[in-house]
């Protein structure tokens, strides 16, 4: 394989630049042997390309290190994934990270004195050590590189002088880029914390003050009426498939919605499935314009009950067991204001606290049925929606913003990577080049 972007160095392969290659594996009986403190353990979630993150990293005891004492993580090594969705993630093993080992998933590349360590990761990283990565992916329906494959990977042959000419402006230009996303990111963080407490104060004002002291919910104020949801609304169950089944006479061929179609407050309609089954059980679970969809298991509890408004988008639209359509009485309830309950901290707490957990969070029709509804007119309940969505699209243009800016560092950062490593510029000369021209300060 040859680079495509002409390197003044010409090129060499990574083999003959470290003097390891390999990954270790996942200890005998998996995450069952994990221990709450021991040896730093290091999974292909722990690789990133701005450093390891931690927070959820494993650990393993010191017999079980002992037994994979070939792959000890050293300062200065390359974490390479190699397998996965985060397939080509890399980063530079720190001095600051002590003893640690690694999974199958991650390959530790040790450079020799012929190669920087940063220099080696900071190409992996870049556009064209990623094409070589993604181009020579294997593994059937797993993407993934073998050993040898990343030891024919090929990198410019930079001068040691220059890769750490090179290394120390890209530290300081990558730090300035990823600062700035990072930024970008706690500004969304702040976004969606005063979009959540907005949205409280308008659908349960007065939520704030809320006393604990012999109440249902505790986290509703007093003077707030509520009803329960059953006296408003009914729940129309989904349909449940069984692998094995005769087929009927009667049986045909129906849209399908499904728990991962429904995201929060809208439904996600890029890729709907079809179920064939027989038209009188369809009908009993055929969506109608207006009702609330609602998740009855997820794996996060905090998605669980969310619900939005079913517009018939698509006709004859059916939906699984695992989704409830809640059917609201309109001369009672308007849809978009259930909807918005549900997606405010009233709804997730509600959820949260009756769910039942066993593998995956879970609730019921009765449960539904029970959801307390803070008592307004229809009248009332419009204004509530009015305001709501105006506050939905104004958050959203920000959170689009944000996530942009987030995307233009993204390839802000590869870009300068690229060009650096590749000896597309001059980096003793690079020090004014505005890498994040663009980008709203």
């Amino acid at each position: 394989m040859t680079i495509s972007v002409a390197s003044p160095w010409g090129t060499l392969r990574i083999k003959s630049v470290v003097s390891k290659i390999g990954s270790g594996k996942t200890p005998a009986g998996g995450a069952e042997t994990y221990v709450t403190e021991g040896i730093t353990f290091l999974r292909s979630q722990n690789i990133h390309f701005d450093g390891l993150r931690l927070d959820d990293v494993a650990y393993i005891d010191e017999a079980t290190h002992a037994e994979m004492q070939g792959t000890q993580v050293k300062t200065n090594d390359v974490l390479l994934n190699i397998t996965g969705a985060s397939l080509g993630r890399v980063t530079c093993a720190p001095r600051n990270l002590g003893t640690a080992n690694v999974n199958q998933h991650v390959c530790i590349l040790r450079p020799t004195r012929e190669v920087n360590a940063k220099y080696l990761t900071y190409f992996l990283s870049s556009r064209l050590g990623q094409e070589q990565i993604f181009e020579l992916q294997v593994g059937g329906n797993r993407d993934g590189l073998n050993f040898e494959q990343v030891g024919h990977l090929r990198l410019p042959a930079a001068p040691l002088n220059e890769q750490r000419r090179i290394t120390d402006f890209l530290d300081g230009e990558i730090a300035r880029i990823d600062d700035l996303a990072e930024l970008r990111r706690k500004q969304g963080s702040v976004l969606e914390e005063r979009y959540n407490t907005v949205i409280s104060e308008l659908t349960t004002p007065g939520i704030g003050e809320a006393s604990a002291r012999n109440h249902t919910w505790p986290w509703l104020p007093r003077k707030l009426d509520v009803a329960r949801l059953g006296y408003l609304a009914r729940v129309q169950s989904g349909v449940t498939v069984h692998g094995a089944r005769d087929r009927d006479p009667e049986d045909a061929e129906y849209p399908y919605l499904r728990v991962a179609n429904v995201q929060g407050e809208r439904v996600d309609l890029t890729e709907v499935k079809t179920i064939t089954i027989p038209k009188p059980m369809a009908m009993r679970s055929t969506l109608r314009p207006g009702d609330v969809v609602m998740t009855e298991a997820n794996g996060n509890p905090d998605n669980l009950g969310r619900g939005a408004v079913w517009h018939g988008e698509i006709a004859n639209m059916v939906h699984q067991n695992h989704v409830f359509a809640v059917r609201v009485d309109p001369n009672k309830l308007i849809p978009e204001y259930l909807s918005s309950l549900l997606a405010a901290s009233h709804g997730r707490r509600y959820f949260r606290f009756t769910s039942s957990q066993v593998g995956i969070a879970t609730t019921s029709s009765s449960k539904v049925l029970d959801f307390p509804i803070p008592v307004r007119n229809i009248a009332e309940q419009r204004q509530v929606v009015r305001e709501y969505a105006a506050l939905r699209e104004s958050v959203e243009r920000v959170r689009n913003s944000l996530s942009r800016q987030i995307d233009l560092l993204s390839e802000r950062r590869q870009a300068v990577i690229t060009a650096a490593v590749t000896g597309q510029f001059d980096v003793s000369t690079a020090s004014g080049r505005n890498t994040t021209e663009g980008v709203t300060a």
